[in-house]
């Protein structure tokens, strides 16, 4: 199993920027791809982003690109998530998931088996 822990949220004035992390323990870091998803008040969790266990492949929600970035450091066993021009609508409760590699979707949660707590992120206007 893989321990997850991200922190780094707060609050935040629209177009400031964030930058959570994600910090694992237990098993072999680099064995896990790993995502980050979100879930706003009343809205079911959605996917963010997501990157590949060497960080050779990276994924992005559509509507995030460009503002959002994944990043990982398999000496230190940490994922980032540098969120820049952020807007009210991307208040939410940000989570970090680790996957193995034998599932192959990842932008499916039902896809990753570890989850963090969660961060929460508010975006004033």
């Amino acid at each position: 199993q893989v321990q997850l822990v991200d922190t780094g949220g707060g609050l935040v004035q629209a177009g400031g920027s964030l930058r959570l992390s994600c910090a694992a323990s237990g098993r072999t870091f680099s064995n896990y791809d790993m995502g980050w998803f979100r879930q706003a008040p009343g809205k079911e969790r959605e996917f963010v982003t997501a990157i590949s266990w060497s960080g050779g492949r990276t994924y992005y929600a559509d509507s995030l690109k460009g503002r959002f970035t994944i990043s990982r450091d398999n000496v230190k066993n940490m994922v980032y998530l540098q969120m820049n021009s952020l807007k009210p609508e991307d208040t939410a409760l940000y989570y970090c998931a680790a996957k193995t590699r034998t599932y192959y979707d990842f932008r499916a949660s039902r896809s990753y088996g570890y989850w963090g707590q969660g961060t929460q992120v508010t975006v004033s206007s």
